[in-house]
């Protein structure tokens, strides 16, 4: 799978089960190209929500919420992912 189709499967599952005003999706790949354990098949992304619904739960329930919903492009896609909500 690619990065902007990725991308896309993210957004539709987030905003299918979270209440958001805005998401945006960076790639971040390339910052980990060069570590041992990269793989060119699974990516580094950062998310960035905003969403009133996650800011109610404490940054534990909210991130366990989202790597919920993404439980699979986790195991197929992602390596690393870092949440920031807003």
């Amino acid at each position: 799978m690619d990065i902007k189709t990725l991308n896309l499967k993210i957004k539709k599952k987030i905003f299918d089960n979270i209440s958001c005003q805005s998401l945006s999706i960076e790639d971040k790949t390339f910052l980990h190209e060069k570590h041992k354990s990269h793989n060119k098949n699974k990516f580094h992304i950062k998310l960035i929500i905003k969403s009133k619904e996650l800011k109610l739960l404490n940054k534990i329930d909210s991130n366990k919420k989202i790597y919920s919903i993404l439980s699979n492009e986790i195991k197929e896609y992602i390596h690393s992912i870092q949440i920031q909500i807003l």
